[in-house]
């Protein structure tokens, strides 16, 4: 059977001006986790905001009694050199660190301040995220294909094995896409070979889309304008739930 539907609005969504509320009311209405899409400028071309923010809105809701559990900060890090922050995030208050596959091969620095010629790659960036505390997170973008990840996930020392996948299903950067049905053969890939993992997808992700993502294995699903922008949250996020639950 495959992992609990777990419902991760991201706040990218929400409003600004009230945030720290905008976080608290949607795990009130349901919402498991809270996804935090944090962007560079670099590794995509917009900007969100940093660590000051996460440490804002973390005494906003109430941190997960247990992995995975209600109130898990999701920080998803569009960032180009992953490591560099990775300090600063579990201080804010980051539970679980999902960074991309694609800047994983970038500098081995542990701080924004600090320079050296030594490269990183996933599975020491994964060691690394474990021995911070939190959990990790591995992501791919549209153009990136699932097999990459095999060797990772198969690895014998489960300290370099990511306790997440996420798959994009749109190119990453802003909101409001529309959701990649052709990103679904790396989801059923990833179910078949790994039937306990959980696997996220972020982009277009709503009442109308949602079947396709948990007929092909997904089980962690980011919504953002769908949940946010709904008349009625709650009931998105039930019927979100329930999408995902039919199919375990």
């Amino acid at each position: 059977m495959a992992p609990a539907p777990i419902i991760a609005p991201s706040i990218l969504s929400a409003d600004f001006a009230s945030l720290g509320k905008a976080c608290s009311d949607t795990i009130a209405q349901g919402a498991d986790w809270l996804h935090v899409d944090i962007m560079d400028g670099h590794f995509v071309p917009n900007l969100t905001f940093g660590p000051p923010v996460v440490t804002m809105i973390r005494p906003h809701v109430e941190r997960p009694k247990e992995a995975f559990g209600k109130g898990t900060f999701d920080c998803h890090m569009m960032i180009a050199e992953p490591k560099k922050w990775a300090k600063d995030f579990q201080k804010a208050g980051c539970d679980l660190y999902c960074f991309h596959y694609e800047a994983a091969f970038s500098t081995n620095a542990e701080s924004p301040e600090a320079h050296t010629e030594e490269t990183t790659n996933p599975q020491a960036l994964i060691m690394y995220i474990h021995g911070l505390g939190m959990r990790a997170g591995i992501a791919i973008k549209p153009k990136t294909e699932v097999d990459v990840l095999y060797g990772i996930l198969d690895s014998q020392n489960k300290d370099e094995v990511p306790d997440m996948v996420l798959v994009m299903t749109v190119e990453p950067g802003f909101g409001g896409q529309k959701f990649m049905p052709d990103m679904m053969p790396k989801v059923e890939a990833l179910r078949k070979r790994y039937p306990e993992l959980n696997i996220e997808v972020d982009g277009g992700l709503s009442e109308k889309t949602i079947d396709v993502a948990a007929d092909a294995g997904a089980n962690v699903i980011v919504a953002g304008s769908a949940v946010f922008g709904a008349k009625d949250p709650s009931d998105v996020i039930k019927k979100l739930r329930e999408a995902v639950e039919s199919r375990r």
